[in-house]
């Protein structure tokens, strides 16, 4: 039986996000224009005004603060893997008991078993990953907008109850995101392994391929556009794809056969090999139009 969503996640639903960067800030903005009680700790204190000036917390901390974290009954965050289990580990007597936690980390095997092999059994960790996010990271980068042409992914394990998995799934849905999948954690990491880590990687590579200065007065759309993701913040992606390892080197290695094989082609002049994998190309990107 499907709960009632707007039963689980009612405004009367008090929200803690933990880690008030850009992400964060663009949950605590969308929460708070609906109408929901949203408090913030950061460890970053200009983080806390900048959040409590625009409106975006009705109140916030930059250290630990045990009345914000024993009034939450939904706890979001947005923080780094290792800052995220640490956190939790020192801080979870903390909870409320019944309080479901969720996340926005974009790698979940190695973070998911942790945190819910640890928990205190009258708190439950439901993993989640909003696909959306920009190249600027801090508050005061939050936008809410960025949630409505979004996937959110909702990542539960056997651990999980129904209850946990509807309100992750409502939380999705409440911030407007366009499309809510549910997936395994080693099926979510195989994924983000392709479609998001590959293509940082991709984005960096070419960044540091070419050292011409002057490059960037004969740019193109197409360049820019390939390139976008390559302001990085790597501190976070490096730990990302430490994280994820295993899967994000099994998809280079598939990356580079695909490219040697057009490499070989443009090589041996054998323009059918290219051209084939040019209409193979344009059918499969454009089902992202549809």
């Amino acid at each position: 039986m499907t709960l009632d969503k707007k039963y689980i996640l009612g405004k009367d639903t008090k929200i803690l996000i933990v880690g008030l960067g850009m992400i964060g800030g663009s949950y605590a903005m969308s929460l708070k224009k609906q109408g929901y009680r949203v408090t913030a700790i950061t460890k970053e204190a200009d983080s806390v005004v900048y959040g409590l000036e625009k409106g975006m917390i009705d109140e916030g901390a930059f250290r630990v603060d045990e009345g914000l974290v024993k009034e939450a009954d939904l706890v979001v965050f947005a923080l780094y893997p290792h800052t995220l289990i640490e956190w939790i580990r020192d801080n979870q007597h903390l909870f409320k008991s019944g309080a479901v936690l969720t996340d926005v980390t974009g790698v979940k095997g190695s973070i998911v078993e942790t945190v819910q092999g640890m928990l205190r059994e009258d708190v439950e960790f439901i993993a989640a990953h909003p696909m959306a996010g920009k190249e600027r990271s801090g508050v005061r980068y939050s936008d809410d907008s960025i949630f409505r042409v979004a996937n959110y992914i909702v990542v539960p394990t056997g651990k999980n109850t129904e209850r946990a998995i509807e309100i992750c799934r409502a939380l999705g849905e409440t911030l407007g995101f366009a499309n809510i999948s549910v997936l395994s954690p080693e099926k979510h990491d195989e994924m983000i392994a392709f479609l998001s880590q590959l293509t940082h990687c991709i984005a960096v590579a070419l960044m540091c391929t070419n050292d011409d200065p002057t490059i960037k007065n004969y740019t193109g759309d197409s360049f820019r556009d390939l390139t976008r993701i390559a302001r990085i913040n790597d501190e976070m992606w490096s730990e990302l794809f430490l994280a994820n390892r295993e899967k994000l080197l099994s998809q280079m290695d598939l990356f580079v056969d695909t490219f040697t094989k057009l490499r070989n082609s443009l090589e041996n002049g054998d323009s059918e090999t290219m051209r084939e994998m040019m209409r193979l190309s344009t059918k499969r990107r454009s089902e992202f139009d549809k």
